[in-house]
Parts: C-alpha cells; structure tokens; sequence
C-alpha cells in the first residue's frame, strides 16, 4: 500500500504531527544554541544501535524472532535510552535522539516511509514533553554531577514525571492514528491503550533514572551502558513471550482452517463469534485477560465438528435422529481436543457447553443457570447472534434488530438475560459488520427445508429435527 492508499485523514494527522516535531527539534538547530552535542549524538547513536538488531535476521532470531516472523522485538523495549535523554538534554536536543532508531527501526507493513516518518513524528513529541515534564521538577539538581550524589529519592519523582508524560503522548497520538488510519470511533480508537502502556512505562522510567544518574556520574557514559544489559535481557524476555504468543495464534489458526474447510458453509463464523464474544465480555466489565480467553473460546466454539464425519455435516436432506445425536456430540469432541492445550484455559468449558440452555433441555450434560459456565453463556448468545445475521447458502441473514428481538424473546429460557444485555448495548455503541460465510449467497433450494442454523432460537422444535446439508452443527 502506498502513501496514496493512507486515509486523507490520516495524511493530514501524520503531516500536523511532522510539523509539531519539526517545531519541537527547531531550537536545538539554530545557530548559537548551546545545544550539548556530545551527548545528544552519543544517545541517539546509543538508541539507534539498540533499534538495529530488528533489522538484523540473525539478530534477530538470537533475541527471538525468527526472520518474517510474527514476534519483532517489543516495541519500546529501548524507552530506557530516550527517557535518559529527557533527563539529560534540553527538550528539544532530547528530541532530537529518538530520529535515528525511529528511522532505522524495522517496519512490519507498507508503506514503510510514512510509518518511519510517523514513528519519527511521535517519538520526537513525546520525548520533547517528556523532558519539559522533567524540568517542572528540577530533574538536573536531583540528578547531581560528578561528584554530587543524586537526590533519592526525590529524583524518581522527575523520572516518573518523564516516563508517565512519554507514556500520556504516545497512548494520545497512537489513538489518533488508530481513528483517523483504521476510521475507529474514538472510543475504541483509545480503548485499552493506556492501560496496556502504563506498566512497562513505569519500569522504563526506572531504567532511564539509572542510566541518566550512572551518565552524570564520574564515570560518565561507559557507565551507562551497562543498563543496556538488563534491557537486552528484558527485551528477549519479551520476544519470548511474543513467540509464545505467536504460537498460540497459528495453533487456533489451523484450528479454525481445519474446521472451515471441513464445513465450509459456515466460513468466517468462528472469528465472529470470537469478536462478538468479546464484545459482551468487555460491556460486562471483564479484565483485559479474560477477553483473549472468552476470544479463543468463540473462536474455537465448533472445533469439535473435526471429529463428526464429513458425510453428516454436509448431508442433503433432513437427519436422521441418529445422525443428529452424532452432531451433538460435537461440544465433547472439541473439548477432548482441547484438554492438553493449557493456554486456552476456561475456553475448554465455553467449547463443552455452549450449547446448553438456561431451562436445561441443552445438551451434552443438561446444565441449567448459573450451572453452565460463564463463558459457554457469553459463546451462546455470540454464536446464536452471528449464526441468524450471516447470509449463508441455505438462508438469508436477518436484519440485526430481529435477531436480537429473537434472543431477548429466548433469554432465560435459552439464554442468559445479562448476555443478551450486554451484546445489546454493545451493539447499539459498535454496530455489526454483517458477512457472507458461504461460497454461496443463493436463496434456499426449491422444496427443502430451511431451519435455523445451530444456536438460534427456536420456540417449537420439530418431533424429528432435520437440515439441509449446509446447516452447521
């Protein structure tokens, strides 16, 4: 993707951004400044030279990333350097250091030139308020020089002032970048941000005291790289956990493929029920760990279908009751696959029981209220929601308000009432992006029965249930 295909909204936000920090580095640039020079080029080489091992392929598999890999080195894993220069240097010298290992840092996606030059922008503005924010209280005096010993602990207070303005300016231009590049609303452009920043920001203060406070010391900048060792050790630690991670996302990956090419008439319904359960996880207050959990358990809700023979899932014509107690021993299958996986957790009982009811006539087990676990009463109502608003090559997708008239008419009979709530209100602040998820989008076959898909409410069962072949399980 090129400049040209970056919303004009987000050109016109990038643009204002290099024009701030244009504005911010300009003072240090005039003749006469008595800008330190030294130490300005020693920190940005210093935070350029931390920035390269990204770009480096045996580098980077050393630290954990193997070349094109889904785990780069954590962004801000080197804040420590820039935060040092926010308590070193004048603001806008202290800027002026984040422009190389912005520059040179890796670039995930096109189009690299307008991420680099962002990247450059935000660093630069957020370093600059950084070292403003350090001088409010007298960072230079609790720093102490050569032979004066730092103020402690009165000098963690200008360190925490620098690292939580570095961390305010980041969170603010990163959501706006989010709404106007992405076209976010605002709230879910900011959501989660701060929250997520504040933490390694706090520890990346603490490193930047030490190496600011080892630099005035009378052993000067060699003593200061020795902080470098614990950020290198802290950044392995952190791809690590990001290979991990990335191990996790290919496992449910090839999860989700499998089922969907094994009944392929409901593609794309597991990573929206995953998104929809997350909307009702995160409007009933769950912490942010919780919403990837209740996410893998939408996701892999019908795992189990792997495990019921392919001639039943894509059977013509009604089933036999036989075939559908096989279909309904799908949840069971799924959880047995699961069992080992032990970073799903409490998703292996949201994939066990969402198809149980709130009156009990639900199955594997016949779990009733609170007896069903809460994440299989989150998955039931997302994966009901999503199976009656999706087109699918037997049926047309109802409108969003009937579907969920259909559920409230359900709830607490079939579902539970603070799930159905919850996505309500989700919904009316979020919306939903209806889709397709057949090959098909044909009116249903001439003659054949037309049933609700699996997990849709239904108030009189027929005596002997049946499907055409493209009804999901």
């Amino acid at each position: 993707m090129g400049v040209q295909g970056i919303p004009r909204t987000a050109r016109v936000y990038i643009g204002c951004a290099l024009l701030a920090a244009t504005a911010a580095v300009l003072p240090a640039l005039r003749p006469g400044t008595p800008t330190p020079w030294r130490a300005v080029l020693l920190l940005a080489a210093l935070y350029a030279v931390c920035e390269l091992p990204a770009r480096c392929s045996l580098a980077a598999r050393a630290l954990g990333r193997a070349p094109g890999g889904a785990a780069p080195l954590t962004a801000g894993s080197f804040f420590p350097v820039l935060i040092a220069a926010a308590l070193l240097l004048p603001p806008a010298a202290a800027a002026l250091t984040a422009l190389p290992g912005a520059v040179l840092g890796r670039v995930e996606r096109p189009p690299a030139g307008a991420r680099r030059a962002w990247r450059a922008a935000q660093l630069a503005l957020a370093v600059w308020a950084a070292s403003h924010a350090a001088r409010l209280f007298h960072c230079h005096a609790a720093l102490g020089l050569g032979p004066d010993t730092p103020d402690f602990p009165y000098a963690l207070l200008p360190a925490g002032a620098a690292a939580l303005t570095l961390c305010l300016v980041l969170t603010v231009l990163d959501g706006g970048i989010r709404a106007t590049a992405e076209q976010l609303p605002p709230r879910a452009a900011w959501r989660g941000l701060l929250g997520r920043a504040l933490a390694p920001h706090a520890v990346h203060g603490l490193a930047g005291l030490m190496m600011a406070v080892l630099w005035r010391s009378p052993y000067g900048p060699v003593a200061a790289l020795f902080v470098l060792l614990p950020m290198y050790i802290s950044c392995w630690v952190f791809a690590q956990y990001h290979r991990e991670r990335a191990a996790h996302q290919a496992t449910i990956r090839a999860l989700v493929q499998a089922v969907d090419i094994k009944d392929r008439y409901t593609r794309g319904h597991s990573e929206r029920v995953g998104h929809a359960s997350v909307l009702i996880a995160r409007e009933l207050g769950m912490a942010e760990a919780r919403l990837e959990v209740v996410r893998f358990a939408g996701i892999l809700h019908d795992v189990g279908k792997l495990g019921v023979p392919t001639r039943v899932l894509r059977k013509d014509g009604p089933l036999t009751p036989e075939e559908r107690r096989i279909i309904e021993l799908h949840p069971e299958y799924g959880h047995e696959m699961v069992r080992g996986i032990g970073f799903l957790g409490e998703a292996r009982t949201a994939i066990l029981h969402h198809h149980e009811r709130m009156d009990g006539s639900g199955y594997p087990y016949g779990l009733k209220g609170r007896e069903i676990p809460e994440y299989a009463r989150v998955v039931a109502v997302a994966d009901a929601f999503d199976a009656m608003t999706s087109t699918r090559s037997y049926s047309r997708a109802r409108p969003v308000g009937t579907a969920l008239a259909e559920l409230e008419r359900c709830a607490g009979t079939q579902f539970d009432p603070r799930m159905v709530d919850a996505l309500a209100r989700a919904l009316a602040r979020d919306g939903w992006q209806t889709e397709v998820t057949a090959d098909e989008t044909t009116a249903p076959l001439p003659g054949a029965r037309t049933p609700p898909p699996d997990g849709t409410p239904a108030a009189t069962p027929p005596p002997v249930p049946a499907r055409t072949a493209q009804e999901p399980a």
